[in-house]
């Protein structure tokens, strides 16, 4: 052999160098979090929510194999009855071998993060809410134009944002009812949520109780990053969130092993601010590369 096949046998080898096609489309993904960003608010309840739902509905029913709705309503501690629906686009849904991909796709009904100009202003959501539901609308698209060889399920729930995450009161309800009404069949291998994944500046770390509770799933979500370019975004050495109340938790609860990747150093969470422009493209190309270069490994 000679040596520069050799070097190239050895790289191929160690991971370095397999680099997949470009599957996945960041500028449609963008478009995506514009499309939702025009229903306006999708808080439980409103007519943005309403048409976020039918449009969500209809995407998925010309991509997925299957879509599965599970509709309810979630009484609040104050007593409002909020219609809630989770959608589950499902490909390959015979397969044993299973990966489950997820985000929210509600808004929160008033602003409180830190530096809100308005108080009772809702929250636009383009990063926190519309950024992950783009990265599996893009994903979607690809999963249906090259089907994959294992099941995948994309869940898009309802409901995360909209009560008090300081009392863990009427949050994750989409993800607390799906841990709650799993679909039959086989169980995820792991799941991994995507939520304020559009940043401009997008650096993710490790959350804490994703490597609490899934160390390995964190190690190998990180190491397909930088396998496929990444490293760069998905940062191992580095100061992570801690902790974090998120949609992954409920999943983690239900013997799901879960992680959440999130950048949370977004200055503009939960405020009037989290509009369109502080969105990338090319963020949301970085996570849409990694979730299909899972999807697309050898099982």
């Amino acid at each position: 052999m000679r040596p520069h096949l050799l070097i190239l046998t050895l790289l191929a080898g160690c991971g370095q160098g397999e680099l997949p096609p470009r599957e996945f489309d960041g500028v449609a993904a963008h478009r995506y979090v514009a499309a939702q960003l025009a229903f306006g608010p999708r808080i439980p309840g409103s007519e943005g929510h309403r048409l976020m739902a039918a449009w969500l509905d209809s995407l998925l029913r010309q991509r997925a194999d299957t879509v599965v709705t599970q509709r309810w309503t979630h009484v609040t501690r104050s007593g409002d009855s909020l219609p809630q629906v989770n959608f589950i686009a499902r490909f390959n849904p015979a397969a044993p071998t299973r990966l489950l991909f997820l985000a929210h796709w509600d808004t929160r009904p008033r602003a409180d993060g830190f530096g809100s100009r308005d108080s009772a202003a809702p929250v636009p959501g383009a990063n926190d809410g519309a950024s992950g539901v783009a990265v599996l609308l893009g994903m979607a698209d690809a999963l249906k134009q090259a089907p994959p060889a294992i099941g995948v399920d994309l869940l898009f729930v309802d409901g995360e944002d909209y009560g008090d995450f300081n009392q863990d009161v009427d949050v994750l309800i989409g993800s607390r009812y799906y841990a709650q009404n799993q679909l039959p069949g086989p169980a995820p291998r792991f799941a991994v949520l995507f939520d304020m994944v559009g940043d401009k500046d997008l650096r993710i770390v490790p959350e804490g109780y994703s490597q609490t509770a899934a160390a390995d799933v964190v190690e190998l979500v990180w190491e397909t990053a930088r396998r496929i370019g990444h490293g760069g975004v998905f940062v191992l050495d580095g100061d992570g969130p801690g902790p974090l109340t998120d949609d992954h938790v409920p999943l983690q609860q239900a013997g799901i092993r879960a992680i959440d990747v999130i950048d949370f150093t977004f200055q503009w969470h939960h405020t009037p601010d989290d509009t369109l422009d502080k969105v990338s493209a090319q963020s949301l190309q970085v996570v849409g590369d990694v979730g299909l270069a899972l999807v697309r490994r050898k099982w």
